[in-house]
């Protein structure tokens, strides 16, 4: 049996779910973001910074940013706990995703949240 000494959730299945909801999230957005971009050829800043200040958009970008962030952590982990061996460079790795997801995700809140 492996234990899930550097992965945050309780079980396989648990990662599995989040794996497929955050693919689902993150197919939606991207189909809306396409979407708005196709219907809106001439965009220019008003309209996308006006599409943005919508606080409903900032929730849907937050769960795409979380999305993101969550699919990565469970792929990355994944892939090195499969292929990285030696216990010193996975956990090197695994801190490393971390610390750059944690970065991506505190910029992302600051770009939508921030003044």
């Amino acid at each position: 049996m492996v234990n899930n000494i550097t992965n945050f959730s309780r079980s396989g299945l648990s990662d599995w779910v989040l794996q497929r909801v955050s693919a689902v999230i993150l197919a939606v957005y991207s189909v809306f973001m396409v979407g708005y971009l196709l219907l809106h050829p001439n965009l220019d800043y008003a309209t996308w910074s006006g599409l943005f200040e919508n606080t409903a958009m900032r929730i849907f970008s937050l769960m795409a940013f979380i999305s993101i962030a969550a699919h990565a952590w469970i792929g990355l982990w994944t892939v090195a706990t499969d292929y990285m061996k030696p216990t010193a460079l996975r956990f090197g790795f695994q801190v490393f995703v971390i610390l750059a997801l944690f970065i991506f995700l505190v910029w992302g809140v600051q770009v939508l949240w921030g003044a």
